[in-house]
């Protein structure tokens, strides 16, 4: 059963479809990236401008060339509620890392705002329009160094300590 939407529901559900974009990206997820869209919307970046799935088919052959990754940190979110439409803007800082090691194009840090045009449509709170606007880069080339001592280690795959958990938590994990 559906709970009723209230203004916290709202502002609730529209944070969460811009965490999911994060950890979409972030993860090489591009099912979570979609959810955080309705199937018509727009997106606007640096470098690419146009419909949901030319962006999709843009961006994820770059990352998923990329030796290294990426980390979306989310800040400030402030909402505006405009009945079934919304203003959504997410204060954040992107970091990407790669090879080689040295290249500013693969290691850079920006500090990132979206803004976003979310709508209520379908029973859910999802982006119609997003300008990903870069305020700043910096290069991070060079700067990386290795961990100090064995740990735990992100992957962008299922071995990925997230996609670990969820399975066993889920019941999935093999032989179950």
């Amino acid at each position: 059963m559906n709970a009723p939407r209230t203004e916290w529901s709202d502002r609730q559900q529209i944070h969460d479809a811009v965490l999911r974009y994060c950890r979409g990206i972030d993860r090489l997820d591009f099912d979570l990236v979609r959810s955080a869209y309705h199937p018509d919307a727009i997106d606007h970046h640096t470098g690419f401008d146009g419909p949901l799935d030319d962006y999709i088919a843009w961006v994820e052959p770059k990352l998923r060339a990329r030796r290294g990754g990426t980390m979306h940190i989310v800040g400030n979110h402030l909402v505006e509620l405009l009945g079934d439409t919304a203003i959504s803007e997410t204060y954040g800082t992107s970091v990407h890392w790669g090879e080689p090691a040295d290249s500013p194009r693969a290691n850079f840090t920006s500090g990132v705002r979206f803004v976003d045009h979310m709508a209520f449509r379908d029973g859910r709170w999802a982006i119609a329009e997003r300008w990903a606007v870069r305020e700043w880069t910096r290069s991070d080339a060079g700067r990386l160094i290795a961990k100090e001592a064995p740990g735990p280690a992100g992957t962008r795959d299922e071995n990925d300590p997230l996609a670990r958990l969820q399975r066993r938590l889920r019941g999935t994990e093999a032989g179950e």
